[in-house]
C-alpha cells in the first residue's frame, strides 16, 4: 500500500460519517485536501500527480464513502483559477467547488466558434466595475444545473482575435441567462445553448487579466483534454450533484453510496475442476479486461459471438488501448516526478479516447446483432426493449454508441488535437494567415 492511500485510508477512519449531510461531508472531505489533491497545497489540494489522485479517489470509494463532487467546477474552473486566479479568487471559488456548494457549466463554443474557437463573437463591455454580456454559446454541459459559467467574451475588437479576449466566472443565476436543452439521439439533453442579454460580469470575477483570456482559456482546455484521455480511470465520479439547483447538498451523505466492497475469498483448488457446463473466463478474460470490454466479453460468451476471431481480435485491441493509456499516464507521472512534461501527451490521450469510444461502439453493436437497432429514448421504454430482448445491459450499449459520435468533437476536435501535435509538438509550419495581427474587427467572420 502505498503511503498516500494509507494517508487517506487513515483520515477516512477518522473522519467518514454516513450521517452528515452531503454538504457537511463535502465541506470536511474539501477543505482537507482530498476532494481535489492535483490542486496546489494553496488552493485546497494537496499537490498530489495525477496517478496519485486517481489512487485517492479509488480509496475512498473503496472504504465506501461519498466521493469528491464531480462536474466541471472540479475538473476544469478549480485548476484554471488555481493557476491564473487571485488569493481572494481562490478563496471565493475554488473553496465552492472543492466543498460542492457551486456546479459549473462551461460558456466557451459559439454556433460559429467551435474548432476556431478565438473566433467567437460574444462580447463584454465595461460599464464601471462591471460587464455587460451579450451573445450565444453553445453544447453547454450542465447548464441547466450550473451555479457559475466559465466565460470567455471579446472585451477588445480592435486587438488581433487571440488577444482580446476575457476570461470571466459570470452567475448563471440571474436575468438575461436563457438556458435552453438540446436534446440528442441519445434521448438525453447533456448539452444546452445558452443565450446571455445584458448579463453582468462583476470586474473582480475576471481571471487571469483583461485580453489575456486565450491563454486562460487554454489551461482550461489542457485540463479538459487530460481528464477525457484515454486511460487511468477511477472510482471518484460521485452520484450526488454538486451546487444548489440538483438538490442533494442537504441530503444523508449515506444514501448516495453502497457499504464498502467485502474483500473476495482466494478461490480453492477444487473450483478449477467444477463440472459447471456454462463457459468460464479463459485467462486474461473480462476480469482483465474490466469495465465495458468485460462486459462485452461476457455478453459474447453468452450469445455465441466469441466464437467469431474479428471479435476476439477487437476485444483484445480494445484492452490494447486501455492498457496503453493507463501506461502512458504511468509515463506522465513518472516524467513529473523528474519535474518534466512530455509534449502534447494530453491531445494524444484525447485523441485515443476517440479511437476508444469508436472501437466500442462498432465492436459492441456487432456482439449485440439486430438488437442494437432498439434503443429507449425515454425511461418508459427501457423495460420493454429488456423484456423483449433479455439483455438488460442493451440499453447501456445503444447509448454509448449513440453518443459515441460526440468525444471525437467535444473539448476539440480530432483534427483540432492533431494541429495541435503537429505545429506546437513537432513545430510544423502553420497554415498562412494573418490571424495573429489582424484587428479581430477587421477580420471576415462566418456567415
Amino acid at each position: 500500500m502505498s503511503d498516500v492511500v494509507e494517508e487517506v485510508n487513515d483520515w477516512l477512519a477518522t473522519n467518514w460519517d454516513p450521517d452528515l449531510t452531503v454538504a457537511e461531508w463535502w465541506e470536511r472531505l474539501g477543505l482537507s485536501g482530498w476532494a481535489a489533491p492535483t490542486y496546489p497545497v494553496e488552493a485546497y489540494g494537496k499537490g498530489l500527480s495525477r496517478g496519485d489522485a486517481v489512487l485517492v479517489g479509488n480509496a475512498i470509494a473503496a472504504h465506501g464513502a461519498l466521493s469528491a463532487p464531480g462536474g466541471l467546477g472540479l475538473l476544469l474552473a478549480g485548476p484554471t483559477i488555481a493557476k491564473h486566479g487571485t488569493k481572494e479568487q481562490i478563496e471565493t471559488y475554488v473553496r465552492d467547488i472543492v466543498t460542492g456548494q457551486k456546479a459549473w457549466c462551461q460558456l466557451f463554443s459559439e454556433p460559429g466558434a467551435g474548432s476556431d474557437l478565438a473566433g467567437l463573437q460574444a462580447r463584454a463591455e465595461q460599464d464601471g466595475e462591471e460587464w455587460i454580456v451579450n451573445g450565444q454559446k453553445v453544447w453547454t454541459s450542465g447548464g441547466h444545473i450550473a451555479d457559475l459559467g466559465m466565460l470567455i467574451a471579446r472585451t477588445d475588437s480592435s486587438l488581433p482575435k487571440h488577444q482580446g479576449i476575457t476570461y470571466f466566472a459570470i452567475d448563471m443565476h440571474q436575468p438575461g441567462m436563457d438556458v435552453r436543452p438540446l436534446r440528442e439521439m441519445t434521448g438525453r439533453a447533456l448539452f444546452n445553448e445558452v443565450f446571455l442579454t445584458d448579463a453582468v460580469a462583476r470586474d473582480d470575477a475576471m481571471i487571469g487579466g483583461k485580453n489575456n483570456g486565450w491563454a486562460v482559456a487554454n489551461s482550461t482546455l489542457a485540463f479538459e483534454r487530460a481528464g477525457l484521455g484515454a486511460g487511468g480511470g477511477s472510482q471518484s465520479t460521485s452520484v450526488a450533484t454538486p451546487g444548489t439547483v440538483g438538490g442533494h447538498l442537504d441530503k444523508r451523505a449515506g444514501d448516495f453510496v453502497n457499504d464498502a466492497p467485502k474483500p473476495k475469498a482466494k478461490p480453492k483448488p477444487s473450483d478449477d475442476a467444477s463440472s459447471d457446463s456454462k463457459p468460464k473466463p479463459r485467462q486474461g478474460g473480462s476480469a482483465a479486461l474490466g469495465g465495458l470490454a468485460g462486459r462485452l466479453r461476457q455478453l459474447a460468451d453468452a450469445n455465441g459471438s466469441i466464437a467469431n476471431a474479428t471479435i476476439r481480435n477487437d476485444l483484445m485491441r480494445l484492452h490494447s488501448m486501455t492498457e496503453i493509456g493507463r501506461i502512458n499516464n504511468l509515463r506522465v507521472k513518472g516524467a513529473r516526478a523528474m519535474g518534466k512534461e512530455i509534449p502534447g501527451m494530453a491531445n494524444i490521450s484525447k485523441l485515443s479516447m476517440s479511437n476508444l469510444v469508436r472501437l466500442q461502439r462498432d465492436l459492441s453493436l456487432r456482439i449485440v446483432g439486430a438488437s442494437g437497432m432498439l434503443h429507449a429514448y425515454d425511461a418508459d421504454k427501457k423495460d420493454a426493449i429488456t423484456e423483449a430482448t433479455g439483455n438488460p445491459f442493451l440499453g447501456v450499449i445503444t447509448e454509448l454508441a449513440l453518443f459515441a459520435q460526440a468525444p471525437p468533437i467535444y473539448g476539440g476536435t480530432d483534427q483540432v488535437q492533431r494541429n495541435i501535435i503537429g505545429e506546437r509538438v513537432l513545430g510544423l509550419p502553420k497554415e498562412p494567415n494573418n490571424d495573429r495581427v489582424t484587428p479581430f474587427s477587421e477580420l471576415p467572420k462566418n456567415a
